[in-house]
């Protein structure tokens, strides 16, 4: 009877194992969980992969914001899309992080694309809160992995409502004041909001990389941007940050388009808050 229980508990734990890769705090423990999830899609179907590894309440843009466990719960359990994370950062408080890297849908066409994954450490396990994915032409530029691990570890002792409450509004204040800048200065207001390595994932283009590279990219087609925020979140470490809303982009050629974007902040040496992920996709009116 023993030996039964045990063995129970045993199949009970790899199953669990086998759904959400535990966290540790580290870069590596959500790459991990991240090619488990992928790994699932390929053996098991992208619907079961998304419904083992989502957060209740985790939203996937398609390509509006929906809830994750309702959008799956009427998708084909496909296995035509396989993707890799060739970019990752945790927090310094482990409770939440990142990850993007390349997709390949292989439908009637194969076409391809960039993905941005935001992951929470939820009673030890990783688990997916925001996702969301860009196309583009076939990759032509090689790629390189560039894995972030925590300088450190710090988490607060004490982090109630109050002081998460007060962290979202620092967040919404610095993007509130990019919007205004962007309004009163036009595109090149980036220049004074982006980490020298960040990176832009643009619908039809491969990641941009390096802050001149991304300014000449949004100068090039760019006549205005607005933002309007619509969420954020701040790990209690106090580096890392993220933000989803709607881009609102005049081209140069006289058109405008919509965008649902996802925003990555990172927090700097004089307390500044810098972008070092921004991705677009299209949204739908």
């Amino acid at each position: 009877m023993i030996n039964k229980i045990i063995c129970t508990l045993m199949a009970a734990t790899c199953t669990l194992g086998a759904f959400a890769q535990n966290t540790d705090g580290s870069t590596g423990s959500l790459v991990k969980a991240e090619q488990e999830f992928a790994a699932k899609a390929a053996k098991d179907g992208v619907k079961s992969a998304f419904n083992a590894y989502t957060a209740n309440g985790a939203l996937v843009f398609r390509p509006n914001p929906v809830d994750a466990k309702t959008f799956y719960a009427s998708q084909p359990d496909d296995k035509n899309l396989s993707w890799e994370p060739s970019y990752a950062r945790v927090s310094r408080s482990g409770d939440w992080g990142f990850t993007s890297g390349g997709y390949t849908l292989n439908g009637e066409t194969k076409s391809y694309g960039e993905y941005l994954s935001v992951w929470k450490a939820i009673n030890g396990r990783w688990e997916l809160v925001l996702d969301l994915g860009a196309e583009h032409h076939k990759p032509l530029q090689p790629v390189t992995t560039h894995f972030v691990e925590p300088k450190d570890y710090f988490k607060p002792k004490f982090s109630g409502p109050k002081q998460v409450a007060a962290g979202k509004d620092i967040i919404l204040t610095t993007e509130k004041t990019l919007d205004a800048t962007l309004k009163s200065y036009g595109i090149a207001a980036y220049g004074g909001f982006l980490n020298p390595d960040a990176r832009v994932i643009f619908p039809g283009y491969e990641p941009v990389i390096g802050k001149d590279k991304i300014i000449a990219f949004y100068n090039s087609m760019v006549s205005k941007m607005s933002i309007r925020t619509v969420g954020a979140d701040k790990a209690l470490g106090g580096d890392l940050a993220y933000t989803y809303g709607i881009a609102t982009i005049d081209y140069r050629t006289d058109l405008r388009e919509s965008f649902n974007y996802v925003f990555i902040y990172e927090r700097q040496p004089d307390y500044n808050w810098n972008l070092i992920q921004q991705i677009y996709t299209p949204a739908e009116r």
